[in-house]
């Protein structure tokens, strides 16, 4: 096969994982649309039944936002993957037709509350049939979204057809044809990056960053082509980049800041804006947090005078269109209706260049750009191309996502940890073809001396609660800084000492106690009612000893699970979520429902060892693990964390409580 040949193939095979997953979705939605019973409907995750709507407003764009909750106020929404940003279709229930048909609407999710959720349209949902003295109840479920679908494959093909280009460098470098250069960089003043002011010189004293992380910053800098900054949990990955991207700004170049999810972009702006950096926000506004939509494109284009210029422009050609369309008596002039239509286009096509001129402008000037990867529309950005393109959580997106904003960049730095959870893939052919592996884990597992950088100071979690993680994932490497490294709950304000607050870590089994998971009823996913139970009483004994509800969460594996403990828990105001829903986040004490308890020994999603070392992770002070060592014990990355549950004291059996 000829280098030209084995590129082609490369991205070909890229292009053909995305049409399996778009097939995957497509399947997945109508499945969905088909699942009537309330029960079934909502026992995905994807869907949400028997909804009102119980307000509405306008939103930036001219969106229509409708807030919809249960029918009975008293009710709580139930666990669900939709959130702010998911692509949504909201049908009339009562009525069937496909997802395109009269009584369906697609729109996306702006706000999740617990016994609300919002979602913005592009025009007003009209109720079709349904009489004006009937209140009718809609469904909303998860919906494909096909302009990222398109989006990736004029990235692939773009990146496929460079030539005697920088986009073709990339390329070439990044599918390991060309090796990838680095120059040296003197270092530079480190900036605060969190208060926004000029520390003194790189490593003459103490500053908000730390030497893995001061090193990470110029590996950085001094790449040719691309570098890597792998960030395991809590080693203040977004503090080193947000350093990084301010050191490119004060070199007088641009960065274009983008993530896989709106939430990790949103992140990251926050960050800098926090530092005092000028950034604009790209993106539908509804999947922006709301104190960060001024900073959108939208947002700024808002309050513009130019905008306002145009506004009042297009108005008065509208006023002229219907002049020219409404019937007098007098007959008019010969021309003049046309006259006044020819005007009223010549003052549109004026508002729609005065407005281009704008986004243009700002687009241009702005030192930084955020978005999502797949966010990135090349008739907003146009011939625009950044110094660099810095990918936050690049090993949660696919490489597909990953060359979208290549095209824009001259330089890459990736961030990320791929030993947390990969890309969500719901083709198990796609998965199984290489979908779910990043562009940045595949660059880690190249041969060679790698483009990569660990960050090795961690400052969210006791030393215990690290360790394990610390051997099975980054090769023992981490360290606790001492700010972190025995702090405990007790030490926290208000909170009493007792056999649950004065340890780190505790693993509880249940074996041989008849704690058997059982099939979700009307579902597929799994729940274990006994451990649910166990995990209730665990909460009631934290929260009696003084930790405060905001400081506390439960995970598990299982969306069932998740529901059933939602139910029990409903009175308080314990966060109860799956585990990847709570990826890249952190309480102060974390409960972790292992759910898997029966005689095969089969334990389904725990398999992913990555979606264990998320678990895991989460807890600063606190990790409670609830599970039955009789059937995980087979596996032997849980035959190791059980030993090392033993070699710290902190296993106990379930006949203790």
């Amino acid at each position: 096969m000829t280098p030209d040949s084995a590129l082609d193939a490369h991205f070909q095979h890229l292009a053909r994982l995305i049409s399996l997953e778009a097939e995957a979705e497509k399947q997945e939605e109508l499945r969905a649309m088909q699942r009537h019973l309330p029960a079934g409907a909502e026992a995905s995750g994807s869907s949400l039944v028997n909804l009102v709507i119980r307000d509405q407003d306008g939103g930036l764009g001219g969106a229509v936002l409708l807030t919809l909750a249960k029918r009975n106020q008293n009710l709580a929404l139930p666990w669900t993957r939709l959130g702010t940003g998911s692509p949504v279709i909201l049908s009339e229930e009562g009525r069937t037709g496909p997802p395109d048909g009269d009584a369906h609407w697609r729109g996306v999710v702006s706000r999740l509350q617990r016994d609300t959720i919002q979602v913005a349209f592009a025009e007003w949902p009209e109720a079709g049939l349904v009489t004006e003295s009937e209140r009718p109840s809609f469904r909303l479920d998860r919906s494909s979204d096909e302009i990222s679908r398109q989006r990736q494959r004029q990235g692939l093909d773009a990146v496929r057809a460079a030539h005697d280009s920088r986009l073709a460098v990339l390329r070439d470098v990044l599918l390991g044809k060309r090796a990838p250069s680095f120059h040296s960089v003197l270092p530079s003043p480190l900036l605060d990056a969190t208060l926004g002011k000029v520390a003194s010189p790189l490593g003459k004293v103490a500053s908000t960053l730390n030497e893995s992380q001061q090193a990470a910053v110029q590996f950085a800098l001094s790449a040719g082509e691309f570098a890597i900054i792998h960030g395991p949990p809590g080693t203040g990955k977004t503090t080193t980049l947000v350093e990084l991207i301010r050191q490119i700004v004060r070199a007088g170049q641009s960065v274009l800041a983008v993530a896989p999810s709106n939430l990790a972009v949103d992140n990251l702006l926050q960050r800098l804006l926090a530092a005092g950096e000028h950034a604009i926000r790209l993106g539908n506004p509804v999947r922006v947090l709301p104190e960060l939509r001024a900073h959108t494109l939208d947002g700024l284009l808002e309050n513009h005078p130019d905008m306002r210029l145009a506004r009042k422009i297009t108005r008065e050609a509208y006023l002229l269109r219907a002049q020219a369309a409404r019937y007098t008596r007098a007959r008019p002039e010969p021309g003049a209706r046309q006259a006044l239509r020819q005007e009223a286009r010549q003052m549109l096509a004026d508002a729609r260049k005065i407005e281009d001129q704008l986004v243009d402008r700002l687009i241009r000037t702005a030192p930084i750009v955020c978005a999502t990867a797949t966010g990135l529309d090349g008739r907003l950005l146009g011939e625009r191309r950044f110094d660099w393109c810095v990918l936050d959580e690049a090993s949660q997106g696919t490489e597909a996502v990953c060359w979208i904003p290549l095209q824009y960049a001259e330089r890459l730095v990736l961030a990320g940890d791929p030993f947390q959870l990969p890309p969500t893939v719901l083709s198990a052919a796609a998965s199984a073809g290489g979908l779910q592996v990043s562009l940045m884990e595949r660059l880690m597992r190249l041969p060679g001396p790698g483009a990569a950088r660990r960050l090795d100071v961690q400052y969210r979690m006791h030393q215990q609660i690290m360790a394990f993680s610390s051997a099975e994932f980054y090769e023992d490497s981490l360290i606790a800084s001492p700010q972190v490294s025995h702090h405990l709950l007790r030490d926290l304000p208000g909170v009493s000492e007792n056999e649950l607050t004065a340890v780190p870590v505790e693993f509880i089994d249940t074996a041989g106690a008849s704690y058997d998971e059982a099939l979700e009823p009307d579902g597929d996913s799994r729940l274990n009612r006994l451990e649910a139970e166990l995990v209730v009483r665990k909460v009631q004994a934290l929260l009696a000893a003084g930790l405060a509800p905001a400081d506390l969460a439960v995970i598990t594996p299982y969306s069932a699970q998740v529901r059933l403990l939602r139910e029990l828990l409903k009175q308080s105001e314990i966060e109860v979520d799956s585990v990847d829903g709570f990826q890249g986040r952190e309480k102060e004490a974390i409960i972790f429902s292992l759910v898997r308890s029966n005689a095969e020994g089969e334990i389904g999603f725990l398999e992913d060892t990555r979606r264990i070392n998320v678990a895991m992770t989460r807890a600063r002070r606190k990790l409670l693990i609830i599970g039955d060592s009789a059937t995980i014990g087979a596996h032997p990355f849980f035959q190791r964390l059980l030993a090392y549950f033993d070699s710290i004291g902190a296993y106990h059996s379930v006949w203790e409580e």
